[in-house]
């Protein structure tokens, strides 16, 4: 153990900012906000009058490693030490995961944890940053926690900081800062030791090293490299390799840390063409996101999450049932019909992970997933890109059937829900929310209108009332439903830093087994039809096409 001899702690005088409110994930701008004089300092602070008292408390503290996460994790340890935590735990080279992070906190009955990501936006010094409080469960900060944090912004005054040395990152080891014991952790280890006690780690050894399975995990030069190689070649045996852009890169190597058909371009190569490979698989910034790819197939993330829920009894941590699930609200409907099959409660929430939170902390629902590439389970509060990854590698091994196989034979027993997200990214906010706006005005009257050839049986903004604490939210996505069975959701996103993303969603119902392999924007082609003329998504964005089709 070293001691750091420090002077005592210094209350900085400081204005307020007025734009600190937090999104479904954390408070998310550019760099250079963040870089301004007190910007940090002032959420950071008003998170920690937030908790208060922190006076003996414990605190887990990493990120992404994207531009600008090494200098806030110096400035967050003076922080913390100045507000009285007695130790805080810190990831090695200020690395952790989101779901490591959670399981770091659960496992040490921390009071909660900081973590710095903008998830999968792009990192760099004109890029983003990101941060948020994730609270003593593991998980997101809950709504009523979120808007005390950011009321606080607005009447902050001054914020406590010690006047001390940076602590170093790079090594394992135990610090004394005043009062508050430092300790630099391994980022891995507690996260993959808790991977290999859920699943089959001798039939998924047998499978990636027989030589006859080939498999690339794609890290995208973010936070989940270290955890990948680790668990994937070190544990399971996979060849050296495997795993590529292993090593996480302040700007993500310039690429977009997004795990999806358009950014993790490089993967999919690798899975379509002339010599594709049998299993393919990506995460994104702070490893919590997931993509999956079979041979020449894509796995679309609402039917990964009906999937493994189908599948969840050949899964030793699921061997003995799963009390439930849940979904987002624009996610597909797929799982629904798999959970009224068991018999189990299928759930629909808000967007945003905190929404799980109180169902899984409840007992209600064991598996939990949203459309966004985001899958989980109780194992931790997060959703969990590494873990679903390596749920699909042990029930490959286990069924031993390739990727396609297994989603085809699933769509003959219970249907196909075709699905796509169409994202205009950057449009002008007042445009869009004036869309939105005039849309909800339309909401009482739409209920038997034709358009375009389509009739509409009922429309909504959608409200959720947890059946846990009976907190209500509202004004989370305008629901066109059709008499068809199809389904629009417009909604604009809380994850960008500048201008409006609007996300609109489709799905569909198919039970034919002559039309359960159409391609998918070709099967939902009316759809996108009715949402352009309902909506006047082209005049109101000025886009004659989405910038993004997942």
């Amino acid at each position: 153990m070293t001691t750091e001899k420090t002077n005592q702690p210094k209350k900085y005088k400081t204005r307020a900012f007025i734009d600190q409110k937090p999104g479904t994930s954390g408070l998310r701008k550019k760099v250079t906000q963040f870089q301004q004089v007190g910007y940090l300092e002032n959420f950071v602070q008003a998170v920690f009058n937030t908790i208060s008292p922190c006076q003996g408390k414990k605190l887990v503290l990493g990120g992404d490693g994207r531009y600008f996460n090494r200098e806030a994790i110096q400035v967050i340890i003076r922080m913390a030490v100045a507000n009285g935590f007695s130790h805080i735990l810190v990831g090695q080279g200020g690395i952790l995961s989101t779901p490591a992070a959670s399981c770091v906190i659960r496992k040490n009955q921390a009071c909660g944890g900081i973590i710095l990501s903008a998830s999968h936006n792009p990192g760099g010094p004109d890029e983003d940053f990101g941060i948020k409080f994730n609270a003593e469960n593991g998980g997101p900060a809950p709504e009523k926690l979120t808007d005390a944090i950011f009321e606080e912004t607005l009447s902050i005054e001054n914020y406590l900081k010690f006047d001390s040395a940076d602590i170093e990152l790079d090594q394992l080891a135990t610090i004394q800062l005043d009062q508050c014991q430092i300790d630099i952790i391994d980022p891995v280890s507690d996260y993959a030791d808790l991977m290999e006690s859920m699943f089959d780690f001798d039939a998924m050894k047998a499978l990636v090293s027989s030589g006859d399975f080939r498999l690339c995990f794609d890290a995208m030069h973010a936070v989940n490299g270290p955890y990948a190689k680790e668990i994937i070649e070190n544990r399971l045996g996979a060849p050296k390799g495997t795993v590529i852009n292993s090593i996480p890169l302040t700007d993500f190597g310039g690429g977009h840390p997004d795990p999806n058909l358009v950014h993790a371009h490089e993967l999919v190569d690798l899975l379509y063409g002339d010599d594709p490979l049998d299993f393919g698989a990506a995460s994104d910034g702070d490893g919590d996101r997931n993509m999956v790819l079979g041979k020449n197939f894509f796995i679309n993330p609402c039917d990964s999450l009906a999937l493994l829920t189908a599948n969840a009894h050949l899964i030793p941590a699921y061997a003995d049932g799963i009390a439930g699930v849940a979904r987002s609200m624009p996610t597909s409907r797929a799982v629904d019909r798999v959970a009224k099959a068991m018999n189990i409660p299928c759930y629909e929430t808000p967007t945003g992970w905190k929404f799980f939170g109180n169902l899984l902390d409840a007992g209600k629902i064991t598996l939990c997933g949203e459309e966004s590439f985001g899958t989980g389970s109780s194992h931790v509060r997060e959703k969990d890109g590494l873990w679903a990854v390596l749920f699909w590698l042990n029930l490959i091994a286990v069924k031993k059937q390739p990727v396609s196989e297994i989603v085809m034979n699933h769509w003959a027993q219970y249907g196909r829900d075709y699905f796509t997200r169409h994202d205009y990214e950057a449009v002008d906010s007042a445009a869009a929310k004036d869309m939105i706006s005039q849309l909800k005005a339309k909401i009482p009257t739409l209920a038997g209108q034709v358009i375009a050839g389509a009739t509409i049986e009922s429309a909504d903004d959608f409200e959720y009332i947890d059946p846990v604490d009976n907190s209500k939210t509202t004004a989370q996505g305008v629901r066109i439903y059709l008499t068809n069975g199809g389904r629009i959701v417009f909604r604009l996103s809380g994850t960008g830093t500048q201008g409006a993303t609007l996300r609109v969603y489709l799905d569909t119902y198919q039970q034919n087994p002559e039309l359960l392999a159409q391609e998918t924007q070709q099967a939902l082609s009316e759809l996108i039809t009715v949402a352009e003329a309902v909506a006047g998504i082209k005049s109101f964005t000025g886009r004659e096409k989405p910038d993004v089709i997942t």
